[in-house]
């Protein structure tokens, strides 16, 4: 189930809606919840279920011993416990990827390694990071563990950021857990955050998705024009996809009564690498600084610990992201930008025209899109090959030229509209205010019905991230 499906938006929202806000008390309200969510949760794959209430369980128990241990012993746990979390989640995403390199490393040799068939359960990088900064944060002395078991088990299974973030600290929603202010206004704001975002994925993402299919899938030597063109469409898809998404959790969240991180801030208006990843992805971004990068020895150690430590980070995001070798050197790509940067590129940059620095971002952003977006390695120096001109400069596949209907190009020119700047808000005098307001409404509502139609013709398309 996706949020931008008819079973969601007709049937699973509306009777949660009902029975949440009949509820009269606050545990009552967090068991429907719960339930929701794990009905929701086990709408991917029901047997995936039993593995995250394996998580819940350990992690509880876990949090219990790190508030009842000192010393030397609360380490002890704090370690079990991070290795549990980082195990759970290395078994099921990257054995496979590691017994393939072996089995390449000992071809040689003519031994032959069996490679597995795992499946990726839904969701599982994100609630194995909530539950890591859950223990750290007890183990630092900045949380104390909940002991309430219904409590902790709506942490880590609210169906609006289950399985595909935003990434949620125990201690921005703690105090929610166990009272949450609903009114009316909260309620409209967060169907407003909602709609905007269920927009964002319907409207925009997928209908440059044929186009991203078409050229990443489907051409073979794109010329300089197909393979930018290419670059640029999965640049919108991606951060509507996956905005879109953020927004609506958020939306859902306010509605309900919880506050969740905002996830993006137009990243692609960023006039440095720096900015970008202060804006791209907020809450795994942070959740990288301050439970790695700082661990590491952050930028207190000289400069070349501090670059070793952001390469290394950035590795791992990439790695985060998928069990693939593109992913690691797209990682490894963000890395040595923001690295130059911090070596001095960085100031250059603040002194550079706005349009310069901008430019340059786009650019680095969108070739490192390439290894992100590719199914293979060849497959990204095919397309490095294109955007480079080695494959002729102009000129259309006919397929290419065909998926580019009137409503594609009106995405890829919304989001670009949308997303690559940073428009300036309008001061309005007090009379108009109200005219502007009934106008924003107006607006949200028929993006919403649009939506709703978009939806109807055709069967739901699965968000980017519910595949990390």
């Amino acid at each position: 189930m996706t949020f931008a499906s008819i079973e969601f938006l007709f049937y699973f929202l509306p009777l949660f809606i009902l029975l949440y806000f009949t509820a009269k008390t606050i545990k009552l309200r967090n068991f429907i919840f719960v339930v929701f969510s794990l009905i929701f949760y086990s709408g991917g794959y029901t047997p995936h279920l039993f593995l995250l209430l394996f998580s819940i369980f350990v992690n509880y128990r876990v949090a219990l011993l790190l508030d009842d241990k000192q010393g030397a012993d609360r380490r002890k746990v704090l370690v079990y416990g991070v290795a549990f979390n980082v195990l759970l989640l290395a078994g099921f995403k990257y054995t496979g990827f590691i017994l393939q390199n072996l089995d390449i490393l000992l071809e040689p040799f003519d031994v032959v390694i069996p490679v597995p068939r795992i499946g990726l359960p839904l969701g599982i990088s994100f609630y194995s990071f909530h539950a890591i900064s859950y223990i750290a944060d007890i183990y630092k002395g900045r949380v104390r563990a909940n002991r309430d078991p219904l409590q902790f088990i709506l942490y880590m299974t609210m169906f609006p950021q289950l399985v595909a973030g935003p990434i949620v600290r125990y201690s921005t929603v703690a105090r929610q857990l166990g009272a949450r202010r609903t009114t009316w206004g909260r309620f409209s704001a967060g169907a407003r955050i909602f709609a905007i975002g269920l927009a964002w994925k319907v409207l925009i993402a997928d209908e440059v998705a044929p186009l991203v299919m078409s050229i990443f899938d489907g051409t073979t030597n794109p010329t300089l024009l197909e393979a930018w063109l290419g670059v640029y469409a999965y640049a919108i898809q991606i951060y509507f996809d996956f905005g879109g998404y953020s927004a609506m959790a958020v939306g859902l969240g306010v509605m309900v009564g919880f506050t969740l991180p905002r996830n993006f801030r137009i990243p692609y208006a960023a006039l440095s690498l720096t900015d970008f990843w202060r804006r791209w992805h907020m809450s795994l971004s942070s959740w990288l600084r301050d439970y790695v990068y700082i661990p590491l020895g952050g930028n207190r150690l000289g400069e070349a610990r501090t670059y070793a430590n952001l390469w290394s980070v950035f590795l791992l995001c990439g790695l985060w992201h998928g069990a693939s070798w593109n992913f690691v050197i797209w990682g490894a790509h963000h890395g040595a930008f923001l690295v130059i940067e911090r070596a001095g590129l960085k100031r250059w940059l603040d002194r550079a025209p706005r349009a310069v620095a901008h430019l340059y971002t786009v650019v680095v952003v969108l070739l490192g899109w390439v290894w992100f977006r590719a199914e293979t390695f060849d497959g990204a120096l095919d397309l490095f090959a294109g955007l480079f001109g080695l494959n002729g400069i102009g000129g259309l596949s006919f397929p290419l030229a065909f998926g580019l209907y009137p409503l594609s190009v009106a995405a890829l020119v919304a989001g670009g509209i949308i997303g690559f700047w940073k428009w300036p808000r309008l001061r309005l005098s007090t009379r108009w205010r109200p005219v502007v307001a009934a106008g924003d409404y107006v607006m949200v509502a028929a993006v919403l019905l649009l939506s709703i139609i978009w939806i109807g013709g055709g069967p739901a398309a699965p968000f980017l991230y519910y595949r990390f």
